[in-house]
């Protein structure tokens, strides 16, 4: 793939960052509904709301920042293969859209559809949840900006690589 020029990257970050600030903006909303309904906020609000939030913000958004997020991977000089930082943020993002998409959704709008007929284990959901979804956006955050670890693999030139036997390539 070919790559950006210095302004299609800062355009491809500032997509990046909107969008991963809304998705960290939409959980904290999430938790915060989830708080107000265990604390005894009316059931027949809180979790409708919830169900909307999560169908219509919190789920595009998760789908948004994963694929923006790939693509600024192979098309900027990061590379999706190429430092830990960037594998690890990729598969934290990778499962957490996993479980937004498979499970959260779901629960939410189930949720929101029982209201105040609702268990407490299923409003629970409502709370840890978004409370374990906004600590590893918060991971992924810090590795970000600290971008720790180094290269998955070291570059090595192409006569170097042609001189290892074929049997000793890793």
């Amino acid at each position: 793939m070919s790559r950006l020029s210095p302004a299609g990257r800062k355009a491809l970050l500032t997509v990046h960052l909107v969008t991963s600030l809304g998705w960290l903006g939409a959980d904290l909303v999430l938790l915060t509904l989830g708080v107000a309904g265990l604390r005894g906020a009316d059931p027949e609000v809180v979790y409708p709301t919830a169900g909307l939030l999560v169908t219509w913000l919190f789920a595009p958004l998760s789908v948004a920042v994963w694929l923006i997020g790939v693509i600024s991977a192979l098309l900027t000089p990061w590379g999706l293969l190429r430092w830990r930082w960037v594998l690890v943020k990729f598969a934290i993002t990778t499962v957490m859209l996993g479980l937004v998409l498979l499970a959260l959704t779901p629960r939410v709008r189930e949720l929101g559809a029982l209201g105040a007929d609702a268990s407490p284990h299923l409003r629970a959901d409502l709370v840890v949840a978004p409370a374990v979804s906004t600590t590893l956006l918060l991971v992924a955050t810090v590795l970000s900006t600290y971008k720790p670890w180094g290269r998955l693999r070291r570059a090595t030139a192409p006569a170097a690589r042609q001189a290892v036997p074929a049997g000793r390539r890793a």
